[in-house]
């Protein structure tokens, strides 16, 4: 194969590699947003349970607080109708009887006067995060709700690409001989994306290996397309071409060879 038949072909796949690069972005992003979406989804079930979580606490802490507002007026009930029996005492043993009665309530009182204000803070607290996560739940439920609904849009205008992209493909693949198209395809059928790479100071970017000495002789002469031994990918010297995706302006050998 002589040299300008060598750097066209190359530069035919290249090209071609170019648009599969493309192809390749926008599958990559369609297949992207459902998984943003289910692992966004993920978050807010789980917020969702926290909510859940924090609501069932929030009204254990408030039917314990009725409990204990519920015991201390019972108590004080029993505390006061006490005090007016005292006068009706009749000795001095049942007379300190009731005042150890009276005296157990109201120790009994306070005690339970001081776990209602541990359990008011405790439930001021847990309003306080309760705001905060209601907060989080209600920003992630309006961004759930927003992807959800641009995701057709999405999906809708990548389908459109899509078909710009692979029509543009047949018009790229056109130009390449039949054998080495074939080559291509066939590569691209059993490899993962891509199929042609630079080979930069003697490693290929496909696989990131040094290619053997040799080969990387024979890729510098420019004469045939060759393959990595290590990953199979069809390779080229990026001292004469550009890699895909740069500006596509010929290297001096390559217009050299054109200008031949």
């Amino acid at each position: 194969m002589g040299e300008s038949i060598y750097f066209e072909q190359i530069k035919q796949l290249v090209e071609l590699q170019k648009v599969d690069d493309a192809i390749f972005a926008v599958r990559q992003d369609v297949e992207k947003t459902p998984r943003d979406i289910e692992a966004l989804e993920q978050r807010f079930e789980k917020s969702a349970a926290q909510r859940q979580y924090i609501l069932d606490k929030i009204a254990h802490l408030t039917e314990q607080q009725k409990r204990i507002a519920q015991e201390i007026e019972e108590d004080a009930t029993k505390i006061k109708k006490s005090r007016n029996k005292l006068m009706q005492v009749a000795n001095t043993r049942e007379y300190q009887a009731m005042m150890r009665e009276m005296d157990n309530m109201e120790k009994m009182n306070h005690s339970r006067e001081e776990e209602g204000n541990n359990l008011a803070e405790e439930l001021t607290a847990q309003q306080h995060v309760l705001a905060e996560t209601d907060a989080g739940h209600s920003s992630l439920q309006a961004e759930l709700e927003a992807k959800k609904s641009g995701m057709q849009e999405k999906l809708d205008k990548a389908r459109a690409e899509l078909g710009a992209l692979e029509t543009k493909r047949s018009q790229v693949g056109k130009d390449i001989p039949p054998a080495v198209f074939m080559r291509y395809e066939f590569i691209r059928s059993r490899l993962e994306h891509p199929v042609i790479v630079a080979v930069e100071d003697g490693v290929c970017s496909g696989c990131n290996i040094a290619v053997p000495p040799q080969i990387f002789i024979e890729l510098q002469k420019g004469r045939q397309i060759l393959s990595c031994p290590n990953c199979q990918r069809l390779i080229f010297w990026c001292e004469h071409f550009n890699a895909p995706g740069e500006d596509g302006k010929n290297s001096p050998k390559e217009s050299e060879a054109e200008a031949e």
